[in-house]
């Protein structure tokens, strides 16, 4: 049956996939090795062994047109490559830039691989935390530069969650496909978050009147948008990045949460001040609740003793082990 299915061509290259399948040479020849499923000359696995393609690593598609995903040889480390018109990024480093052998007029751009910032799910008030410092950090740093920061656009490095790795696609599972992959704690192993995606970006020098005309960008629910009226977008960014917490986190962060989407932009706080609220936060909560789990709005009565059993259980083993050290 399977056989049946793959020679009428439902596991085929994608038109975009067999782009990425002529690049592969180049990129094999710059230290850049693809999946099994773009290298030239590739048969399914699954081919002659009547197995499930389903469960088979090489008939995972990638889920974007320009980019994918790729090894570098010299030190096993995974990277993204997007195809590229302008090579700029101010926020995630460049490996590489190399041609493009397919399209002459883009190039190929070698970034190390992200994953999206809240998966796995944020587990302790101390990860929230982390999180919210490192983005108002990046905010308040880039002060000539607006980004889209909605959620979709913040991702992380999450190596050190995952030290023996994890498929690329199927990002919960390990790299052959075949396991659900385990993932270390963000409290106990350190993350750094980014922003990408500059898309809809506005320079400003140190004279320029910071105001923009415009309704694009992933949220939509910041009531200063307009095509007419123009707007402060590092206020905007403000509300976006209190957006973002809202969904995440508002038990513990209502206020900062609150004064940053304040409905009137004039009245929100900078990044500079937003940083001091959470650090005022942070100071009048005693620091082993840190380590507590956070919990969802959405869980029931029952379901948070179970948690909070489970909280307080791992956290005992987290303090025995302290002390066996």
């Amino acid at each position: 049956m399977y056989a049946q299915w793959t020679k009428e061509g439902d596991w085929d290259l994608l038109p975009s996939e067999r782009a990425w399948s002529d690049r592969q040479s180049l990129l094999e020849e710059r230290g850049y090795i693809l999946r099994q499923r773009y290298r030239t000359g590739w048969r399914p696995s699954w081919l002659g062994h009547n197995r499930d393609p389903f469960s088979c690593e090489d008939s995972i598609i990638s889920r974007h047109d320009h980019v994918i995903d790729a090894t570098r040889r010299k030190d096993n480390l995974l990277v993204s490559i997007k195809v590229v018109r302008n090579p700029a990024n101010h926020c995630v480093s460049v490996l590489d830039i190399l041609p493009d052998p397919v399209f002459p007029d883009k190039a190929l751009m070698v970034m190390p691989y992200l994953r999206p910032f809240n998966d796995p799910p944020f587990n302790a008030i101390g990860e929230a935390v982390e999180f919210v410092k490192q983005t108002l950090e990046v905010k308040q740093q880039y002060q000539c530069r607006n980004r889209d920061c909605a959620a979709a656009n913040i991702m992380m490095d999450g190596r050190p969650l995952y030290p023996q790795g994890h498929h690329p696609v199927e990002i919960n599972r390990t790299p052959d496909f075949l396991h659900e992959a385990p993932h270390l704690s963000r409290l106990d192993h350190p993350v750094k978050y980014y922003f990408i995606d500059f898309g809809i970006s506005s320079v400003f020098g140190e004279r320029d009147p910071p105001y923009v005309l415009g309704t694009k960008g992933r949220d939509k629910d910041p009531p200063e948008l307009s095509d007419h009226t123009p707007y402060n977008p590092f206020m905007l960014d403000i509300y976006i990045l209190g957006h973002v917490y809202q969904e995440e986190f508002i038990d513990f962060l209502e206020p900062l949460v609150t004064a940053m989407m304040h409905i009137q932009p004039e009245r929100r706080p900078t990044a500079e001040d937003a940083i001091l609220m959470l650090h005022n936060i942070i100071s009048s909560v005693d620091t082993t609740l840190l380590r507590w789990r956070l919990r969802s709005r959405s869980e029931s009565a029952p379901e948070r003793v179970v948690y909070d059993t489970v909280a307080v259980a791992r956290e005992g083993m987290y303090h025995l082990r302290r002390l066996v050290r």
